[in-house]
């Protein structure tokens, strides 16, 4: 392998595998590590070599920071992962925005508001995370399909909050497929902000499945895009193998991403 992209795997997509499992697998491919563990999972990534690229979780899709009612118990929980995340030598914790409406029925918050309440509760914790050396991800996530009403659904409204919080231990988690669902346009985003994105996730479309030839983006470009941009945060697989062979499907993916 090239090694040009620090590459690692999400093990929420591999149904009833164990990090035990999926552990040595990653290993033997030359992936990094493992994203969207909480601590209580790390135990098997040390015997093989690998970290936790993104710590999951502090609060839930729907619930997030947009909501100031929410930020004690996101900030607590945040500010814990931090310090758990530091002293295991990882980089990176994953947050969100919530969602527009609070529930079925109740009325919308503005996006301004939103941006404003989640600005707020993440300048909350920039402190520690600068003198931790960690970095909150605040991911974005398709509202057109997947995650119907969530707030941080457009790159721009992300680069927006990230400005607002002006730390540069707060970026962006952007997933390939989420935006290419809302925005496309991929490799010309990533050239315009890629000072405000940590860390990437991948995914076919459309179906989120792998991301070779039976999808309509060209991944091996948008790799390269990223080795020509000097980006040094990891690109985690986060599609969901359709095929029966599931670790096949991703040592695919892997090389197809190895420019």
């Amino acid at each position: 392998m090239k090694n040009r992209i620090k590459q690692s795997v999400c093990l929420w997509c591999y149904r009833g595998m164990k990090v035990e499992e999926m552990a040595p697998a990653a290993a033997r491919m030359g992936l990094a590590g493992i994203d969207l563990l909480t601590p209580e999972q790390w135990g098997p990534l040390k015997e093989h070599g690998l970290i936790c690229t993104m710590t999951s979780q502090a609060g839930t899709i729907p619930v997030g920071l947009n909501r100031k009612e929410n930020h004690g118990a996101i900030i607590e929980k945040l500010k814990r992962l931090i310090e758990q995340t530091s002293d295991a030598g990882f980089p990176n914790v994953i947050c969100f925005s919530g969602n527009r409406s609070a529930g079925p029925g109740a009325p919308p918050m503005s996006d301004e508001k939103g941006l404003i309440n989640c600005a707020e509760g993440l300048k909350q914790v920039m402190a520690l995370a600068e003198r931790k050396k960690v970095t909150v991800c605040i991911e974005l996530l398709n509202s057109k399909l997947d995650h119907k009403d969530y707030m941080c659904d457009r790159t721009s409204w992300g680069v927006a909050l990230c400005k607002a919080v002006g730390s540069e231990r707060c970026k962006l988690l952007y997933d390939i497929y989420h935006m290419q669902i809302m925005e496309g346009d991929v490799i010309q985003t990533l050239r315009d902000n890629i000072q405000h994105i940590g860390h990437i996730h991948t995914g076919g479309v459309p179906g989120r499945h792998e991301i070779d030839h039976t999808q309509e983006l060209n991944y091996p470009a948008i790799m390269q895009a990223l080795v020509d941009l000097k980006y040094d945060g990891y690109v985690a697989q986060e599609f969901i193998p359709a095929r029966e062979d599931r670790i096949a499907s991703l040592v695919q993916a892997v090389r197809i991403c190895d420019v």
